[in-house]
């Protein structure tokens, strides 16, 4: 009868059981999602009855380690002896602050809190025998508070805290007696507690207890003088695990109807090369941490392929009766996703050469697939903050943001059964072996206080919002607009600088007039032919490179097309009278060509970014722009451009971004008064005559603040977009001082000796100034966070703030968000009075050595698309776009030209549609975020 049993268990279990090479194709899975889509933020919520927890370990916060009957933990032992620091003896004292964890509970409106049971707090040397009465109070108070609250608890048995009599008595973990009194002191808690527990964990993170408990000595009981120990270990882990579950599954399940599992931590990896061996090797890896414990436990009651191939008989094996007595013995696949074991303990030997990851997605879609697709509960995710972090841990906050969409894409995309999610922890406390050096809590402990008084951090109130919404819910501002712009909106391309290539056209070239006589291919010139005495005048279409251009900018199918002089190479000694006449004729072709073919030239006269816009180096070797001469040469200089060019050019941009943080203020200054007079040239008449605009091009790097709730916070981030934008934009626009955020700064640095910072002007420098800017140019490359902003210190130069980027926007070289154009332009709406504005310039900086498709698709998309959002939803008068994305000779990184038809079709989509109607319809555009 027994033998039949077994042998239908195997037939069900062969038809059941996860294909063993299907987590191996995780990452060819992956390799080919598109991309940057598939990293683009996802707005959407998580399921109904969704689990959301945080979470504690009893020695971190528990304290009380030797009040009312505890006995000592092997913790308790481990942080008296060596190098220790400190130790866990109070923590955040959670033993006697019940009705203050509550309220931290109650707070983030979470639905579930995992703690851990203090083994050595019940029975105080471990056995049945040493029961203690007040340790069984605290955990039923406990209880029983959650029970109130509404907060279900999710119960770990053992969270690294073995009593220190077990340890010494019987060497912990390595003595194969431990099963039994495991089983009996978990008999106990299911006796005492189960009937409001439905959820319990046996064992936190066997991994770090076998390998770092009794390999590396890193962690408690410290031990590190057998290799093979740490096998062995994991060995009696599973049969304790496998023990409990059954007697759980066998007296307890029918009347508590709760569920059992292992809480089991794993990094990622990802390979260093994309082959298959390097994927064999990612799979090695997981399988020596993780797959150690989890496939005895879903898969086959035996360890992975991997780890007996290259262990061997260090390996302890299971007999054909265990294995059947461990397999299936975990009612969901409890993950634990932490920072400081989990990959900060991740030994070189357990990575096989590849690298380790941080991605939650693929970590989980790879569970789902290796184990054939388990509820999978997250039981521990998150990160840190460093141990001075009080209640502003962005980093913490941000990380855990990416982990939470992480789990919502595998959910959404990847179809995985994610049940729950478990933000760590709930409290900062005892973090271990780096003790007090970091802090993981939502709620910031004072341990300096009395009382330890908790205080909600920033990743608390986000946390908190999340629950409430329950994921990440689209809100009508988040959702991609369906519009066109006006029908004059300006659809342009800009390049830093033009191909110059001033060859002679085959009439004015001799050399056209030798031939191949002798069929051997050698050209010989013929005696006695020569060109033409009289040559007919060279035309503008002779210039095969400005053919070339112009047929590109054509082929895209825009209105304008926006590039820069070079001054240097225009005027090389910075005197006009100098003039490099082929230059110039050069450029003159080029704006007359792009006219005949309906393509208005947008041109900036100095762009100082690349080798081919430099001052002209007499000027540079005077002072460069801190000279007054440079100023007048610029006029000068200006007045060239306007007489030669001006009848095709109609649109001017002065300087390319003055406010560009690696110039000083005083050499902003300078290009104010130059921009100024240059504009002072072309009087009221003609420009009404000839329609000419011109303005100058303001960088406008997108920043936000952290702490969205903190108005001190707030008024950080319009320091810094003053200190970037203002004090160029509010002297030409409604007010001439600089903005009132700075100006305060501006006069502490005035009186410590900084009178370069300081921009005055003299009253006929005022009036140009002021009635010279008609149309606000904005160019934009990558978005950034603000921490904080304040005046610089005596050793330094300029505004001292503290940047941090989100984790969840894609990254190609920069953080990517355009979201920000709308905010931006919505600034310029209110602060400027609705000046005329272009968006030029807003680049995608891409690795030199990647060039993807999909990435520029992405993000033209991406940018206009905000700006016709903010059109339709707050009336930003937004006249113009430019895509730095034309190849560049100096700057390769912005590119677009000789990318697939495939992206150039859909930018001509969106010029032709003249926004994004028929390209949204029906298709809903991923976003940035």
């Amino acid at each position: 009868m027994k033998v039949t049993w077994i042998f239908w268990t195997l037939v069900l279990f062969s038809e059941t059981a996860a294909d063993p090479s299907a987590g191996l194709r995780t990452w060819d899975r992956f390799s080919k999602l598109p991309y940057p889509g598939d990293k683009a933020f996802l707005y959407d919520i998580f399921p109904d009855k969704f689990m959301w927890a945080v979470g504690t370990a009893a020695y971190s916060v528990e304290g009380a380690w030797e009040k009312d009957g505890k006995g000592k933990s092997i913790w308790d032992t481990f942080t008296r002896g060596g190098t220790r620091v400190s130790r866990g003896d109070v923590g955040c004292d959670s033993y006697h602050n019940i009705q203050a964890d509550l309220r931290a509970l109650q707070q983030l409106q979470v639905t579930h809190y995992r703690f851990s049971l203090s083994w050595s707090r019940i029975f105080s040397n471990g056995t049945k025998e040493s029961l203690n009465r007040w340790g069984v109070e605290y955990y039923t108070n406990l209880i029983r508070g959650l029970k109130e609250i509404k907060v279900q608890p999710v119960v770990t048995l053992y969270h690294w805290d073995l009593p220190d009599f077990l340890q010494t008595r019987f060497g912990g973990w390595s003595n194969s007696i431990l099963v039994e009194v495991f089983r009996e002191y978990a008999d106990f808690c299911f006796k005492t507690f189960g009937s409001d527990v439905k959820f319990w964990i046996t064992i936190d993170n066997p991994f770090v207890v076998s390998w770092h408990g009794y390999g590396t000595g890193v962690v408690a009981p410290g031990i590190k003088n057998d290799s093979d120990l740490p096998f062995r270990v994991g060995h009696n882990l599973l049969k304790a695990h496998a023990a409990v579950w059954h007697l759980y599954d066998q007296r307890y399940r029918a009347s508590q109807g709760g569920k059992v599992s292992m809480a089991l931590a794993s990094h990622w990896i990802k390979p260093s090369r994309t082959r298959q061996e390097n994927h064999k090797a990612c799979q090695c890896s997981l399988d020596f941490v993780l797959g150690w414990f989890a496939r005895p436990l879903f898969v086959d009651g035996d360890y992975p392929s991997c780890m007996k191939r290259n262990l061997t008989r260090r390996l302890p094996s299971f007999t054909e009766a265990e294995r059947m007595h461990i397999n299936g013995t975990a009612d969901f696949f409890a993950l634990s996703h932490g920072p400081a074991l989990s990959f900060q303990l991740i030994n070189d030997s357990l990575r096989f050469g590849q690298t380790e990851d941080l991605d939650l997605r693929m970590l989980l879609y790879w569970i789902h697939a290796e184990y054939n697709n388990p509820p999978v509960f997250v039981v521990e995710s998150g990160w840190y903050g460093g141990g001075n972090t009080k209640t502003k841990d962005a980093k913490h906050m941000y990380y855990l943001k990416r982990f939470i969409m992480e789990t919502l894409k595998a959910i959404r995309f990847d179809n995985v059964n994610v049940i729950g999610y478990t933000a760590w922890s709930l409290l900062d406390g005892y973090e271990w072996y780096r003790e007090y050096g970091i802090r993981r809590g939502l709620f910031y402990v004072d341990f300096n206080t009395p009382d330890l008084k908790r205080e909600p951090k920033t990743s608390a109130t986000f946390y908190s919002k999340l629950i409430e919404k329950n994921g990440f819910p689209q809100l009508p501002e988040n959702r991609p607009a369906q519009g066109v712009f006006s029908c004059d909106f300006a659809w342009g391309v800009a390049a830093n600088s033009i191909q110059v290539d001033t060859t002679p056209t085959q009439f004015a070239d001799p050399s056209v007039y030798i031939w191949n006589i002798s069929g051997n291919g050698e050209l010989k010139k013929l005696p006695g032919v020569q060109a033409p005495a009289t040559r007919r005048a060279r035309h503008c279409a002779d210039y095969a490179s400005i053919r070339q251009q112009v047929s590109d900018i054509q082929h895209i199918q825009v209105s304008h097309f926006h590039f820069s002089l070079n001054w240097s190479s225009l005027v090389p000694s910075g005197l006009v009278s100098d003039v490099n006449k082929t230059l110039l004729n050069y450029y003159r072709c080029f704006v007359s060509e792009l006219r005949k073919v309906n393509v208005t030239p947008v041109v900036t006269l100095w762009h100082h970014t690349g080798k081919l816009s430099s001052l002209p180096v007499p000027m540079e070797a005077r002072g460069g722009w801190q000279s007054e001469n440079t100023v007048q040469a610029f006029v000068d200089y200006a007045r060239l451009c306007f007489r030669h060019l001006g009848a095709h050019v109609k649109l001017w941009i002065t300087l390319n971004e003055p406010n560009d943080e690696d110039l000083e203020y005083s050499v902003g200054h300078q290009q104010l008064r130059a921009h100024a007079s240059s504009l002072a040239l072309l009087d009221f008449r003609r420009r009404r005559s000839t329609a000419e605009r011109k303005s100058f091009s303001i960088h406008a790097g997108r920043v936000q603040t952290v702490f969205t709730s903190s108005r001190k916070k707030v008024i950080c981030v319009h320091i810094f977009s003053d200190h970037g934008i203002g004090c160029f934009s509010e002297i030409h626009f409604p007010v001439f001082d600089p903005p009132p955020s700075i100006a305060p700064l501006l006069c502490q640095l005035h009186d410590s000796g900084y009178t370069d910072f300081v921009l005055t002007f003299n009253y006929e420098d005022r009036t140009i100034v002021r009635t010279t800017s008609r149309l606000k140019k904005l160019t934009k490359y990558a978005t950034v966070h603000v921490l904080y902003s304040t005046c610089l210190s005596q050793d330094s130069s300029r505004l001292k703030e503290k940047h941090t980027l989100e984790f969840t926007w894609v990254t190609c070289v920069l953080r990517q968000s355009p979201w920000f154009i709308r905010f931006t332009l919505r600034v310029v709406l209110v602060q400027y009075k609705n000046p005329i504005g272009y968006c030029v310039k807003c680049g995608l900086t891409l690795d030199a050595t990647v060039r993807k498709h999909s990435w520029l698709m992405f993000y033209i998309q991406c940018i206009p698309l905000e700006s016709c959002q903010g059109l339709i939803m707050q009336n930003h008068v937004s006249v113009g776009y430019f895509c730095l994305l034309l190849s560049s000779s100096d700057d390769t990184r912005f590119v677009l030209l000789g990318f697939s038809r495939r992206a150039a079709s859909n930018v001509e989509t969106c010029f032709n549609c003249n926004g994004f109607y028929c390209l949204l319809s029906g298709h809903i555009t991923p976003r940035l975020v």
